[in-house]
């Protein structure tokens, strides 16, 4: 009973939230142009399907490759930073004072340099998202247990074997637990990107729907978003139980 009522309490919470929205919206008589009603947003869904499905496949890929870019560079880094005390303490201060600049104001200089429409959301996503998996794979280097090195360099290992042989699967439920987050990053990077410097994408349509006060338009876009979201969390979520079992047999146990 317990593992059935866990297995479906996200779905109960989302349609105990829609319900109680829906139910606020049709008690106070709230203007759609206002605040739609989940209702509303659905009749938006299926009016403009066709419209929306071509903005998030554009929203879809560009995420995908900037994404695909921030897992190679952040791996590539934070093997780097991870491998070395000397990297780690050089790159970490500097990586983290890039990290808390607005991405949002990369995007007119992105624009300037290559234009408006695919290489400033491709960028975004990619400069929004790199981080959380740099530091995780870091993290799960750097914090190689002293001990384990020191026995498997008395049993002949190299630094290199100790590092990619032990310290990268190590790291690998980091390495998921930075994609699940840097996913949804890389998605707000590039809606972000598409509102101010692009004609397609999910970004773009929301601030079409939102100047012609469509708002259950905008709305059903922002839906979309965290769909395409959530389906790359859970996708990751099923690689990482597969291929990192034995990082959660205790959890499980529980």
């Amino acid at each position: 009973m317990n593992k059935t009522l866990e297995r479906w309490s996200p779905l109960i919470l989302l349609v105990a939230i829609l319900v109680l929205w829906q139910l606020i919206c049709t008690v106070f008589n709230v203007s759609e142009f206002i605040f739609p009603s989940p209702w509303a947003i659905g009749k938006a869904l299926a009016q403009f399907w066709p419209v929306i499905l071509g903005h998030a496949w554009h929203t879809f890929y560009v995420t995908m490759i900037g994404f695909a870019i921030a897992i190679a560079v952040g791996v590539l880094l934070g093997f780097l930073m991870g491998s070395s005390r000397l990297a780690y303490n050089s790159m970490y201060p500097l990586m983290t004072a890039f990290n808390a600049l607005p991405k949002a104001a990369f995007v007119p200089i992105l624009v300037v340099w290559f234009g408006i429409g695919f290489g400033p959301a491709v960028l975004t996503a990619f400069l929004i998202s790199f981080f959380p998996i740099m530091v995780n794979i870091a993290t799960g280097l750097a914090t190689l247990e002293p001990e384990l090195e020191d026995v498997l360099r008395v049993l002949g290992a190299k630094r290199w074997d100790v590092l990619t042989k032990v310290g990268m699967p190590r790291s690998l439920p980091y390495f998921y637990g930075s994609l699940k987050v840097a996913i949804t990053l890389a998605f707000v990077g590039t809606t972000v990107s598409e509102m101010t410097a692009s004609n397609q994408g999910i970004g773009y349509l929301l601030i079409s729907a939102g100047s012609s006060m469509q708002m259950g338009l905008a709305f059903a876009g922002l839906v979309v978003v965290g769909l395409m979201a959530m389906a790359m969390y859970e996708l990751f979520s099923f690689l990482e139980h597969r291929t990192t079992a034995w990082a959660h047999r205790g959890s499980q146990a529980a």
